[in-house]
């Protein structure tokens, strides 16, 4: 089955997730790549982490100000969400990541895992937080379909 890949885009890192292999419906972590300037070689660095994974599509957060505004986070996020769909050969779906890194880091921390541990893991984390919205609301709009 082929699975839908949820990226949280950031500078240093880019935390990546995707969906179950059984249902399709369910967001897993799965893996950090570094990040960097480089908008092309960090699509690069996704690509390779993917290594025997069928994409169907592409989830990207999107870091929108609390007012619902683009600034330049989200114009970095969209410059790697574009570069990442040109290597994949799929178009981005662009979903609203507000806090989720902040969601993440307050879950994991809540789990017991210190500083270091978090760091490791809350970028994947969040990949699977704003994963996780997007197939709710696709699985909704399906339902509302029927």
């Amino acid at each position: 089955m082929e699975r839908v890949l949820g990226v949280d885009p950031g500078r240093a890192r880019i935390g990546l997730a995707l969906s179950d292999e059984a249902s399709g419906r369910l967001a897993l972590p799965f893996g950090t790549v570094v990040g960097g300037a480089d908008s092309k070689a960090a699509a690069k660095r996704v690509k390779e982490a993917l290594v025997e994974v069928e994409i169907s599509e592409l989830v990207v957060g999107l870091p929108l100000r609390l007012d619902g505004s683009e600034g330049e986070s989200a114009r970095r996020a969209r410059k790697l969400g574009d570069a990442i769909g040109k290597v994949l050969g799929k178009t981005p779906h662009y979903w609203d990541e507000r806090l989720t890194t902040a969601l993440a880091e307050r879950g994991l921390k809540e789990v017991g895992l210190d500083g270091r541990a978090r760091r490791k893991v809350v970028d994947q984390s969040a990949a699977a937080l704003i994963l996780q919205g997007w197939l709710d609301a696709r699985a909704h709009r399906e339902e509302r379909e029927r």
